[in-house]
């Protein structure tokens, strides 16, 4: 099974507040894939493992400009506080990208 990592998201994608994602690859990415959440999938030092968060069922996958975000999915990526503006900045910090980078967008449910 595929790893998906939660690395910056762990706390939302525990408590349930995250059900959407943003991703820069995973264009093979598809409906009805079932994968492993993961803590942090790289970058694993020696002797690190692999912490499973849970496993998840992709429900809706597509690509879209990242600076198309609505406040709704602001709030579904786990970030209810930030405006979209601040969310889409945030993002391409951590991602080194433009506002205008085109982004797989997965809407998924956890399944355990």
């Amino acid at each position: 099974m595929r790893n998906m990592s939660f690395a910056l998201t762990k706390p939302q994608f525990l408590d349930g507040t995250k059900d959407v994602t943003r991703r820069l690859g995973w264009r093979t990415a598809r409906p009805g894939q079932t994968l492993c959440a993961v803590e942090k999938g790289m970058g694993l030092k020696k002797g690190e493992k692999v912490v499973r968060l849970g496993t998840i069922e992709l429900l809706n996958v597509n690509r879209e400009p990242l600076s198309i975000i609505t406040p709704d999915d602001v709030r579904r990526e786990g970030f209810p506080d930030l405006s979209p503006r601040e969310f889409v900045e945030m993002f391409c910090d951590h991602n080194n990208c433009t506002p205008r980078t085109l982004i797989t967008r997965i809407v998924f449910r956890r399944l355990t």
